[in-house]
């Protein structure tokens, strides 16, 4: 079997945004799969605008992805997102500079500045990936966003992109958020975590989070075959980051295997309910409160992995982005 970067067996190469049909059938051919749970019924908790959205992203990777090479996959799923990229608001302006030596985009806005790192598992996504996303978040708050171009895996393993979002965000000045999605979420509590005591924050918003729950249990056996993300997926872009074991006990890499959650800023946590991610978010907010601190979180009924992409066509997606916002520009009022 042919290998990538000798590390990843070719089989390994799913991205997040395959087919459920075609999740099936590599698991089939490895012999993987979790079938100890019976499979939620998916047809009745997604509802059609949903299933739609997964169909068009589905539309979007070609037959053969799968035995292309990282670099191909990347440029599919920059397509797939460009497809769905919305006209910056009215009054938007972004441009590009480098902060901390890192390359971000920033959005003009006043008060506060949100520091937003894109999902894609530490492998794909980038400035463009996001930027209508960034974009909105702007125009609706205010606020000033910076996008934080952090370097990928495989060609840079832990703790690069950890580190990159954290000189970006160090270098930046006034009062901050931070936010991001997927991968990009447990970059922004890694930041947060390592902040502790050296920089204030307004607080964090992280939306369907990984952030290194057992996956053994809970959401990631119920929803170990998802649509836009399988409990494989998961472990593959783990795998993949590191590209050896994961680390015990490190923050940097996931926030749940902290000792210590007291000290943290006013967290906001949402999560899909379809998505073998979804308890870490529940998980971390359990933490957060046992320690003192102040943190909620919002189960997203029906919505899948990756849904902000679906928020100018699904009613669920676009009320969870109302209030992800609202989140937001709450976090940066003045006190």
């Amino acid at each position: 079997m042919a290998k990538f970067r000798g590390i990843v067996d070719i089989w390994d190469l799913i991205p997040v945004f395959f087919p459920p049909q075609f999740h099936r059938a590599v698991r089939a051919r490895k012999g993987t799969g979790f079938s100890m749970l019976p499979e939620p019924d998916y047809q009745s908790l997604i509802n059609a605008t949903t299933w739609a959205f997964i169909r068009e992203t589905n539309s979007h990777y070609p037959q053969d992805a799968a035995s292309r090479t990282i670099e191909d996959q990347r440029v599919i799923y920059d397509a797939m997102c460009r497809a769905f990229h919305r006209r910056y608001p009215a009054g938007v302006t972004a441009t590009d500079q480098t902060l901390g030596g890192v390359s971000s985009r920033v959005y003009a806005g006043v008060r506060a500045t949100v520091m937003y790192f894109h999902g894609g598992g530490f492998v794909v996504g980038g400035l463009d990936s996001h930027d209508d996303v960034c974009a909105e978040i702007c125009s609706v708050t205010g606020f000033r966003v910076v996008s934080v171009d952090y370097r990928l895996a495989p060609e840079h393993r832990h703790p690069a992109a950890f580190d990159d979002c954290l000189a970006a965000t160090l270098s930046t000045s006034g009062p901050l958020i931070l936010a991001g999605d997927s991968a990009g979420a447990a970059l922004a509590a890694s930041v947060a975590h390592a902040l502790r005591g050296r920089r204030a924050l307004l607080g964090q918003v992280l939306i369907y989070p990984g952030l290194g729950g057992d996956r053994d249990r809970g959401s990631y056996l119920t929803h170990a075959n998802a649509p836009m993300l399988t409990r494989d997926d998961v472990v593959f872009y783990a795998r993949t980051r590191h590209q050896g074991p994961e680390p015990k006990d490190d923050p940097t890499a996931a926030v749940l295997h902290d000792t210590s959650f007291a000290g943290l800023p006013p967290t906001v946590i949402f999560s899909a309910e379809c998505d073998p991610l979804a308890d870490d978010g529940r998980d971390y907010r359990d933490a957060i409160r046992a320690a003192g601190g102040q943190a909620d979180w919002q189960l997203e009924r029906g919505l899948v992995h990756g849904y902000l992409r679906a928020r100018h066509s699904d009613p669920r997606a676009a009320e969870s982005f109302a209030r992800i916002t609202a989140a937001i520009a709450r976090l940066g009022e003045p006190a």
